[in-house]
């Protein structure tokens, strides 16, 4: 086989973004809406819109719990943001931010066979944001937080969650810890290891690595073996200007105080002496972490960079250093651990029980099952997570989610494993069938780049 250059690697890198301004100003965008009803002739419009469409109006007025039968709420969802951290983008304003909302939703269908609409909010202000996301419930049967500022999505997504009616996530937080732990479950697999006795810096002290710790700790992950380390350096209980912030950053301080117990200082050079888990979550690169990094690692290191649009390091720079095993959030890689195969499923597998919330422990069983399908397709160091075009993948997911759910009592439908299976399968091949048909038909022009 012959070997890839890294002028070509870097190339290929590239593509995605040329390819992008291509198909984004030939489509005018990705998504719109279509019927999923059909109209005979327009004699049906009686029936679908006046004088037929006052009955069900009257019968959900009559009983709310018909809400779900007579509308297509039960499987819409609203992805939510006021885009003042898009991707490794910053704080960018709505509308430049409405390409990444649209693209969510479009993964969402297609890969959930979820109904998602992209709402891009003209506020930054975390209690107006709480108020939208309220005054939207009745159009909504769920409510994707999408690339919102840190510290204010841990305030916003904690309030909704408890003042809201349907359930409410943050995808940079708990999507984003769901699919780092499906990849790690097979990571250590690969390498030996066990999670109660690995070495793990986390560096970023932001949403998704608050979040991923939580889930970590949660599986078994060992506070005394974890260091954090943001911008400024390892999280440690001399910060002064975390100590002087601890309301504003209540989640680093917590990690200044639990974590980190010989109060290692310096930066992330020091922290990733001897580590064997790098999970990332930083500032958009490369170059942001070096080689010589990760040469401080230990055996068989294992490594998430995970920034966007480009991870901090390379990924075969990080090889070349002497990692065993690297993980990106791109799908242009080997390892993609993105969000991806975590929100269509887990969405999935909420709406068919009408779930009342999203929990940690549906969280895990996400990740659980998405190690178990890539463990039996046959896991190495460059497939330790499903890819998005393994379907079934997305199938288990959206069924176990929905199994736990009722497991633990909040879901509003009971269903069986069967059942649940034909119903979440039906909707997320329906999903890209629909969308292939429309190409084949001529409905939407085939892509060229």
């Amino acid at each position: 086989m012959q070997k890839v250059t890294k002028e070509e690697l870097l190339a290929k890198a590239k593509k995605p973004a040329e390819d992008a301004m291509k198909l984004h100003s030939f489509y005018h965008g990705k998504m719109q809406t279509m019927p999923k009803c059909q109209v005979r002739d327009f004699n049906d419009f009686a029936i679908y819109y006046s004088p037929g469409v006052a009955e069900p109006c009257r019968a959900i007025q009559a009983n709310e719990e018909r809400f779900g039968e007579l509308t297509n709420r039960w499987n819409t969802i609203a992805v939510v943001s006021d885009c003042t951290r898009v991707l490794g983008l910053g704080d960018i304003g709505p509308k430049a931010g409405y390409p990444v909302m649209e693209g969510k939703c479009l993964l969402f269908k297609y890969l959930g066979g979820v109904d998602a609409v992209p709402i891009c909010l003209d506020t930054k202000d975390p209690d107006e944001i709480i108020k939208a996301v309220k005054w939207l419930q009745p159009s909504f049967a769920g409510i994707n937080l999408e690339d919102i500022a840190n510290p204010k999505c841990f305030y916003i997504l904690d309030r909704l969650r408890a003042e809201t009616e349907i359930p409410v996530w943050h995808d940079d937080q708990q999507g984003t810890a769901t699919v780092m732990l499906a990849g790690l479950i097979n990571a250590l697999k690969i390498v030996g290891k066990k999670v109660s006795q690995v070495k793990v810096v986390l560096n970023g002290a932001g949403a998704a690595n608050v979040a991923c710790a939580r889930l970590l700790f949660s599986y078994g992950l060992k506070h005394e073996n974890t260091i954090v380390a943001d911008s400024k350096g390892i999280l440690h209980p001399g910060r002064k200007d975390l100590d002087e912030k601890k309301e504003q950053y209540p989640d680093k301080w917590r990690f200044c105080t639990t974590t980190n117990p010989e109060g290692k200082t310096g930066g992330l050079t020091e922290a990733l002496e001897g580590a064997d888990i790098l999970i990332s979550y930083s500032k958009s690169g490369p170059g942001v972490i070096t080689a010589r990094q990760i040469k401080r690692m230990a055996k068989d290191a294992i490594c998430f960079v995970c920034a966007n649009p480009i991870p901090e390091i390379w990924p075969w720079e990080a090889r070349e250093a002497g990692a065993r095993i690297v993980a990106t959030g791109r799908s242009d890689f080997p390892n993609q651990v993105n969000n991806s195969m975590g929100f269509p499923a887990i969405f999935r597998g909420v709406l068919d029980v009408e779930a009342k919330t999203i929990t940690d422990e549906m969280c895990i069983v996400a990740a659980k099952s998405l190690a178990k399908y890539a463990e039996e397709q046959g896991i190495n160091e460059d497939y330790i997570a499903p890819t998005m075009a393994e379907t079934e993948a997305f199938v288990r997911e959206a069924v176990d989610v929905g199994m736990e759910a009722q497991k633990e009592g909040i879901a509003r439908l009971k269903i069986s494993r069967d059942a649940l299976r034909k119903k979440s399968e039906t909707m997320i091949l329906s999903a890209k069938q629909q969308a292939d048909t429309l190409v084949k038909t001529g409905c939407i022009a085939p892509a060229v780049t």
